[in-house]
């Protein structure tokens, strides 16, 4: 496949889950594909897969000076960039009462910080009529419980999307946001224990009006719609969820 030959692609976030899948449609439609992600030995697994059109970058977008880093190196593999996917995000679930404050900061400094200074270093390599897509979360217009401070987190992201899709208007950059509902990542098994993992799976299974969860693959379509062939669309949100958030 060559529907993406001669594009060049950053995802942060990329070496597993949603950004993985991503990254692997890219690269398999010829697009060079830069990714993001903390971990050395997740990154190197994702390279194996992905082959000769990927490049790996570790870093944290909570850091400053890691996206400094990250646009740098973007701009000396690719010179302009094509399509940035905002994608790194991390999930934490505690009630309302414990929530820590550290909790709270991490998730903001990764979830809305991170995203956001990620799309402010790259808009000078984003090539005009390029796209961004940030993942935002169905918890964001969903009152889910235990999950108060990231979704807030992912509300943010929401309210960012219009806000930087008006602003970049006038360099023709389109800002869109795909929002997944229960997707099989792995992201429920990474962040709480397996029984607990388990018991939020089958419920979450059981609510969800195609009972069932979606697949990382299932969004990474959306993803590349928004950034390649939406291109009469921008600061929206297209929810990629079973339905949980429309029906």
């Amino acid at each position: 496949m060559t529907e993406y030959e001669g594009k060049n692609v950053v995802i942060t976030g990329g070496s597993s889950g949603v950004g993985f899948a991503t990254a692997k449609l890219f690269a398999g439609g010829g697009a060079r594909v830069l990714i993001t992600g903390r971990t050395q030995a997740t990154l190197d697994a994702a390279l194996e897969q992905l082959g000769d059109n990927a490049v790996a970058v570790r870093g944290d977008v909570a850091s400053l000076s890691d996206v400094d880093a990250l646009a740098d190196r973007a701009q000396a593999e690719f010179g302009l960039v094509d399509v940035l996917f905002v994608n790194a995000g991390v999930t934490r679930a505690a009630p309302f009462e414990s929530m820590s404050e550290r909790v709270y900061d991490d998730l903001f400094a990764i979830n809305a910080k991170g995203a956001y200074f990620t799309v402010q270093k790259f808009v000078p390599l984003l090539r005009e009529g390029g796209g961004v897509v940030l993942t935002t979360s169905v918890a964001n217009v969903k009152g889910l419980p235990m999950v108060g401070a990231y979704a807030a987190s992912k509300a943010a992201l929401r309210s960012m999307t219009r806000s930087l899709a008006r602003e970049l208007l006038p360099r023709r950059i389109r800002v869109n946001a795909v929002s997944p509902g229960p997707i099989d990542s792995g992201i429920l098994e990474k962040s709480m224990p397996k029984d607990a993992a388990d018991q939020t799976r089958a419920q979450m299974t059981a609510n969800n009006p195609m009972l069932r969860f979606g697949d990382s693959a299932e969004v990474a379509k959306a993803v590349a719609f928004l950034a390649f062939d939406a291109t009469y669309t921008t600061g929206a949100e297209l929810p990629v969820d079973g339905g949980a958030s429309q029906l």
